[in-house]
């Protein structure tokens, strides 16, 4: 058979080139099913009678439903074969005589399901005035447009569209491009749209159902629309118009060179109005591609959201905002999403990468924009500091032997969801702000400019952007990056102080302790004392020194002020390891405030992880801590309770007997942020101070501060009996909720059964996320496995009984474990593949710390299917066993106990 040969390749053979897709589809709402005809305009390159292209549960019954007709001729041509092999997602199209080389229309028709994986073509569902309906949507990336269409279905084979939807005609139909046309047949009508621009296939996007909508024009005539379910286009007015609470206008990015613009609301329609149209994001020098813009909200979606070109489809949570019951980080999240999807309509969109393997240039450099949007629209907000949150879970990822390049070979579409991780997007968009910080940002910015027009409308590789900032920088960028991206991991940074000489190392960082092999060329940036003192320069070598005479002669290296900060402000991808006097040194300038608060972020983060890799002892660690006892700011506090919470599950494991002592260390910490916000919001206070409120009190309802546990009861009881009570505004509800579980137990299930209710009586998916992430918070684990079971039934959407898996602790993990191999045939075959399959598995597996565990989870997946979430699995596997070093070093730290006690009873 001639399709032998084409089985088993990563990619498609290029002999024929799609250059325009003439599509219908027409979905079945009632009965989930969809019909649909395509004519592939194509071009034959080379001599072939043969055609490839990507197909996946479709069917292609009836008589001839393929044909390949030859450009400009009667002729008709119709394959002798037709063979579908599903292990590749490929449709093998056999002819018995060569194609002639040039332009012909390949016509198929075909047949699918609308399915309930959320990829593909897939319903969703929604209420409408009591009655469940379904909707048509479509995902599509990374390699799903096959399950909707027979197409080439890889970036590079970039091709026009023209879509026509046949659908009842009371719905709202909706695609990438705005309607030319309408035509109504009794209780259907076929809606039929512009040709798009040349685009890939996992940006084409579909979705029919019955719809609100907010929208507004921008100055340059581009209609922007956000549409939701009927009854909420309110809460889609924050995604248009990021809400300022100090008048009634308010602020927001639209598209068009991404310039900030200010809305007024008027009913359903924004009137939009100039304003600093420079500096959020005349950043690309190029307008926005398409006549409109929307985005909509879709009850049932894998992701958060998808970039779709001129469609945005988005999680609700990612894109509904209810001003009386959204907290302070729901709105942030809307602003970061939005900013993250729009940001891709240049990067990805108008220039898409051209395979996988640089699927950072789409997500890295999204996720980095999202904060040069935002910075610009709330400066309040600080996200540049909060960026090192994402940079902290690059970090973390990386520092595993399992982790992978930036750049990483994709040999099957079934490998490409996994490196949708924090490789891609977080350490991606990390890389990329060392870059900005190294070559600067005017440079940084006209180059990214350049790059964008030299490769609008077609696809780039890393090496292409590399050389288009070393044209506009003249420093050696590809040099310098590649050790980033092309293998995996980042250098720890030994620093040691001789006399006036400070002495340099570099290894690779690896948090179950061991040293690799790889060596990077290090932007390091270093201060001295004062910010007015500092020193760039590559470190290139293994090893190297700088002689600091200067600088330490003008700050008198006896005194007590002086210290060192190395990696300033946190803008290099890597780690720090000071030597005792020089971190002893840093401790000080942070109890004085001498330190910026991403450096006090950093010298946190970097003992941290040394601590955990067993580089540092959790003695030094604690100690370090102790010099945060005034810390103020929002990003610096949440990052100490991030650390709190792992070192305490870890301690309750190595020194159960130390567990009251650290958490009351913990409390006292907080204490005096904590006693600054209370539980009631202030007038004018800031947005930073709404989500540092609710995550302080959860934190300290977790360390089991009595007075929190009894006021989030008091406020709870409220709650229930008002639900737009005064007492718990969104913010501080899910402190409350995790408060109230702590107390319930097999024999009063108070607080479970409550929030039962709550969860059951609310439509707002933000509300229903909370409660679903603190029923299983509860101590014991009767209490927990019934909130597992309640994740999987009917009443919780599939997108979100992950959710609830993230609020189990270390009493309840034995149960997770056995509650998931109990489960595992109903799990794997609701979630199938896909990366929301392997979050299960990472949340299950990587709390463990004990090596026999390690071999209890290889053998149980040894006999279940996990192709899925191979590298997950692995990940997994190497944090466990990264625990249970860490558990043992613990245990061997003979004055540990003395030092907690110390600063728990200071």
């Amino acid at each position: 058979m001639v399709s032998e040969q084409f089985k088993g390749q990563a990619r498609l053979p290029g002999f024929a080139i799609p250059k325009r897709y003439d599509l219908t589809l027409q979905p079945d709402l009632i009965h989930c099913t969809f019909s649909g005809s395509v004519e592939i305009t194509v071009d034959v390159v080379a001599e072939t009678r043969s055609i490839v292209l990507n197909a996946a549960d479709l069917t292609f019954d009836g008589d001839g439903p393929v044909s390949f007709r030859i450009s400009n001729s009667s002729q008709e041509l119709r394959p002798s074969e037709l063979v579908h092999i599903p292990e590749d997602e490929i449709l093998v199209l056999g002819f018995d005589d060569y194609l002639p080389l040039g332009v012909g229309v390949l016509a198929i028709r075909f047949y699918g399901t609308l399915n309930d994986q959320m990829k593909g073509f897939y319903r969703s569902s929604y209420d409408l005035n009591g009655e469940k309906k379904n909707m048509a949507v479509t995902q599509f990336e990374p390699a799903d447009a096959r399950r909707c269409f027979p197409c080439w279905d890889e970036p590079a084979f970039k091709a026009t569209f023209k879509i026509t939807l046949v659908v009842p005609s009371e719905l709202v139909a909706l695609s990438c491009m705005p309607v030319t046309e309408e035509k109504i047949n009794g209780p259907l009508k076929t809606v039929f749209y512009k040709e798009s621009p040349i685009m890939s296939t996992y940006l084409v996007a579909v979705v029919v159902g019955m719809f609100d909508y907010v929208e507004g024009i921008s100055p340059d005539g581009t209609k922007v629309r956000v549409y939701t379910q009927v009854g909420k286009s309110d809460q889609g007015k924050f995604a248009l118009a990021c809400e300022n609470f100090k008048s009634d206008l308010v602020c927001k990015i639209c598209k068009k060179n991404l310039c900030l613009l200010i809305f007024h609301f008027d009913s359903h329609h924004l009137e939009i109005l100039n304003f600093n149209p420079l500096i959020t994001f005349q950043y690309f020098d190029t307008p926005y591609a398409l006549p409109k813009l929307d985005m909509i909200a879709i009850p049932d979606f894998a992701a958060g959201a998808m970039e779709n070109y001129g469609l945005v489809t988005y999680r609700d949570t990612a894109l509904l905002y209810d001003e009386h019951h959204s907290a302070a980080a729901n709105k942030q999240r809307v602003a970061n999403v939005v900013a993250h999807e729009l940001a891709h309509q240049w990067f990805g969109n108008l220039v898409t990468m051209e395979w996988w393997t640089h699927l950072w240039l789409n997500e890295g450099f999204a996720t980095w924009v999202s904060y040069l949007a935002n910075d610009s629209m709330f400066p309040e907000w600080n996200v540049w500091t909060q960026f090192l949150d994402q940079c902290t879970q690059g970090l973390r990822l990386d520092a595993l032997a399992e982790s992978h390049p930036i750049e990483v070979d994709i040999n099957h579409a079934s490998e490409i969801d996994e490196i949708f991780d924090a490789i891609s997007y977080r350490k991606g968009a990390s890389v990329i702000q060392m870059l900005q910080s190294y070559l600067g940002a005017e440079c940084f910015q006209k180059a990214l400019a350049c790059y964008i027009k030299r490769f609008a409308c077609s696809n780039a590789r890393t090496e292409d952007l590399w050389h288009v900032l070393e044209e506009e920088s003249g420093e050696p960028v590809k040099m310098i990056m590649s050790s980033w991206t092309k293998q995996m991991g980042y250098p720890v940074i030994g620093i040691k102080l001789a006399g006036h000489e400070l002495q340099f190392n570099q290894t690779q960082f690896l948090s179950n302790g061991s040293s690799g092999d790889g060596q990077w060329i290090v932007p390091v940036t270093l201060s001295c004392g004062s910010y007015d003192a500092q020193r760039n320069f590559l470190l290139k070598s293994k090893v190297d020194r700088m002689d600091l005479t200067d600088l330490i002669k003008s700050k008198n290296d006896n005194g007590e002020s002086f210290w060192i900060k190395v990696n300033v402000n946190q803008t290099g991808f890597y780690r720090v390891k000071y030597d005792d006097n020089l971190l002893a040194r840093l401790g000080k300038a942070i109890e004085a405030n001498m330190l910026s608060p991403t450096d006090r972020f950093g010298v946190l983060e970097d003992s941290f992880s040394l601590c955990m890799a067993c580089k540092k002892s959790l003695s030094s660690l604690l100690s370090l801590m102790n010099s945060y006892r005034q810390e103020s700011d929002y990003t610096v506090l949440s990052h100490i309770i991030t650390v709190a919470y792992k070192v305490l599950k870890i301690t309750a494991d190595a020194t159960p007997e130390l567990s009251n002592d650290i958490k009351k260390f913990f409390i006292i910490l907080l204490k005096s942020a904590a006693e600054k916000l209370g539980w009631d919001p202030k007038n004018e206070e800031s947005h930073l101070d709404s989500m540092l409120r609710g995550e302080i009190l959860t934190a300290l309802a977790f360390f089991g501060h009595e007075a929190t546990l009894k006021e989030a009861q008091r406020r709870f009881n409220a709650f229930l009996a008002d639900r737009n009570s005064s007492l718990l505004p969104p913010d501080t509800r899910k402190a409350a909720y995790v408060a109230v579980m702590q107390t319930d137990n097999s024999s009063n299930s108070s607080g479970f059964d409550s929030l039962l209710r709550v969860y059951r009586e609310t439509d707002l998916s933000q509300e229903k996320g909370r409660i679903l992430g603190s029923l299983a918070s509860c101590p014991d684990p009767d209490i927990v496995l019934k909130a597992l079971n309640f994740s999987l039934c009917s009443e919780v959407r599939t997108q979100d009984a992950i959710f609830c898996l993230a609020g189990v602790g270390r009493q309840g993990r034995e149960t997770a474990w056995k509650w998931l191999k109990d489960n595992w045939e109903f799990i794997s075959n609701t979630w199938k593949s896909g990366y929301l399959l392997g979050r299960f598995v990472g949340a299950v597996v990587s709390p463990f710390c004990s090596e026999e565990k390690v071999i209890e989870v290889d053998e149980f997946f040894s006999t279940h299917s996990k192709t899925s979430f191979v590298r997950v699995l692995k990940q997994s596997l190497e944090v466990v066993k990264i625990n249970s070093s860490w558990v043992l070093s613990i245990k061997n730290e003979n004055t540990l106990g003395g030092i907690v006690n110390e600063l728990a009873h200071k």
